[in-house]
């Protein structure tokens, strides 16, 4: 038998306690709700605490779930660091726990997966195309990660794979490696990103040593290295990366 459910409800079954003045959000206008504003003006309408509010769905005596969202990104500094983080450390977060840390990653991580179904379709022809489609995922990471991207003849992405998770200062990953997938899928060629966590692109000495064997066994297995860049995080008087490519080590 199905129980119909009242289509009336309190504000913890809507999901929200209070807003930011500790006012119940039911109390709002009907326009100013996250879910209502959502089905009224679509997800764009809503800003960052709001959406993530969604999934949150419950907050704490006297905090509401916009609020946690809003206190979330205020300690963080942004959605993409919130996305960096284990499940694990989202779970320690007042008002999250367990449940609500694993729909919030799984809400990061399907944004990561539409960006890359977007992706397929847009040439890896620039470094700055390459860092706008990886930068979200990778520069706020707290370890370096290597991805290798590979790429059709037209450049089109076809796939990634993260070939090695370092500490929070260095990776290792062997030209045999980062080459394997490229290999594996018959791929024209391939373009090579990581990340540094400091935020500062600039290439270590160990980065321009990895670049230029590449180099030599790409040409040797006769596939196409397009890039290498480094992923970091924009600051005044410098870029947010750094291309081997534009830098002349990839020919």
């Amino acid at each position: 038998m199905i129980t119909k459910v009242s289509e009336r409800f309190s504000p913890a079954d809507s999901g929200f306690e209070t807003d930011a003045s500790g006012s119940r959000i039911q109390d709002l206008p009907y326009d100013q709700r996250p879910r209502e504003k959502l089905s009224l003006l679509g997800p764009a309408a809503l800003n960052n605490a709001e959406l993530m509010a969604l999934f949150i769905s419950t907050g704490t005596k006297g905090h509401s779930a916009i609020d946690i969202g809003r206190d979330l990104i205020a300690k963080y500094g942004s959605m993409g660091a919130l996305g960096g983080l284990p499940v694990s450390e989202l779970a320690k977060e007042h008002g999250l726990g367990l449940a609500k840390a694993s729909k919030l990653a799984a809400a990061f991580e399907l944004g990561t997966r539409v960006a890359r179904e977007q992706l397929r379709d847009t040439p890896l022809d620039s470094p700055e195309r390459i860092h706008e489609f990886f930068a979200p995922q990778l520069r706020h990471l707290p370890q370096e990660q290597v991805v290798v991207a590979v790429v059709d003849a037209r450049l089109r992405h076809v796939g990634t794979n993260v070939v090695s998770v370092g500490t929070v200062s260095e990776s290792t990953a062997h030209p045999r490696e980062i080459l394997r997938p490229v290999i594996t899928r018959g791929a024209h060629g391939f373009v090579l990103i990581h990340n540094h966590p400091s935020g500062d692109p600039s290439p270590s000495r160990s980065d321009e040593v990895v670049t230029r064997r590449l180099v030599e066994a790409s040409n040797l297995m006769q596939v196409r290295f397009f890039d290498h860049v480094i992923i970091g995080r924009p600051s005044p008087g410098r870029t947010a990366y750094y291309s081997f490519r534009e830098a002349g080590l990839v020919p």
